[in-house]
């Protein structure tokens, strides 16, 4: 499912509302007050009547950058779309924040100061925190309260949408895969253990024990009185029997094995990363759709999920369309399709 844009999310916001004010602290304290009098900060964009400064870009940009790419160095063109979706989303709030004020939103008092104390207490050890409370904690209440304005809008908007049983049934019949339980295969193993490391003398030695133990199962011993005796698998006190399983839950080789036995069957010596393995394949139940009504309910929540954030989607677009923002791009990475459009051949 397509990932909803948060307009950075709360934890990030929050991040960014005690860096920041930390900066304003670190630069009241060593700025000449007539140079910050002067100084006119560079405009990243304007919305309406609203201004991003390019420090409130970069601050955002940063926090944003933290989260996403820790400390590893990520391709130009990663960079170059986080830049893009930062100021998108810096854009977005703006404009949600508007709607918000100006539907008679408000901020919810009791859940902001819940949010507060909580950082009182996460904070109460730390020394910077208490010499720079007083600076810290009014942008972050501005923060606070801007989210929670946010938060009650996109619920408006989510909550407004209404799907009868007709909608839900075809978002059921578009979406099968996701109603239709896996084929399972009841599977038992012979696990024979190599140390990674062990010379590839004893790879081979187990090779040939585990394909011996193969041609006896298939001439007829029982597979059960085998495992217990050789398999180094937790399943072997129950003769090697590993229940229902479905795809994914074993690695690709054995995977690989089952699907070519029928119910009854033995594989070959199987090599995997622990050693070599012999299965048997006991069953084998084919994929199932579950009727709707059995699954109605989990098809009316999927349905309103997607629907809900078609509802958010369309309704911040509609919101930038009214109100265009000018966007200082002169400092955005160019785009992969857009560096190989400039260097390809006329």
């Amino acid at each position: 499912m397509r990932q909803i844009p948060n307009y950075l999310s709360r934890a990030a916001l929050l991040s960014l509302a005690l860096v920041a004010a930390g900066d304003i602290v670190a630069a009241n304290a060593t700025a000449p007050i007539a140079a910050a009098a002067v100084a006119q900060p560079a405009v990243f964009a304007r919305v309406g009547d609203s201004v991003i400064t390019q420090d409130e870009y970069s601050a955002a940009f940063n926090v944003a950058a933290r989260g996403k790419f820790y400390h590893g160095k990520p391709p130009e063109n990663e960079i170059a779309v986080l830049q893009r979706e930062v100021g998108d989303q810096l854009v977005a709030r703006i404009l949600l924040l508007r709607e918000a004020k100006q539907r008679g939103l408000r901020a919810d008092d009791a859940e902001i100061q819940k949010t507060v104390q909580s950082y009182e207490q996460r904070y109460a050890g730390s020394e910077q925190w208490k010499k720079n409370r007083a600076q810290m904690l009014p942008p972050l209440l501005v923060r606070l309260e801007q989210d929670s304005l946010l938060s009650q809008l996109e619920k408006t908007v989510r909550t407004s949408v209404k799907l009868d049983l007709t909608k839900v049934k075809a978002y059921y019949a578009a979406h099968q895969a996701q109603f239709t339980e896996p084929e399972q295969l009841r599977v038992s193993v012979i696990l024979l253990k190599v140390d990674p490391s062990a010379p590839s003398a004893t790879w081979k030695k187990t090779d040939v024990q585990a394909q011996d133990i193969a041609k006896r199962t298939r001439a007829g011993e029982d597979f059960a009185s085998l495992a217990r005796q050789h398999s180094a698998d937790p399943s072997a006190q129950q003769g090697g029997d590993m229940g229902y399983l479905h795809g994914g839950m074993l690695p690709d080789g054995a995977q690989q094995a089952l699907t070519k036995l029928k119910a009854g069957q033995i594989s070959d010596a199987v090599r995997l990363l622990e050693g070599f393995a012999v299965f048997r394949l006991a069953d084998r139940k084919a994929a199932r759709l579950h009727g709707f009504d059995a699954v109605k309910v989990r098809a009316q929540e999927l349905a309103q999920r997607e629907q809900s954030d078609r509802a958010w989607i369309a309704f911040v677009a509609d919101l930038k369309t009214k109100s265009p923002a000018q966007i200082d791009q002169s400092r955005f990475l160019p785009l992969a399709e857009q560096s190989s459009a400039r260097t390809s051949p006329k």
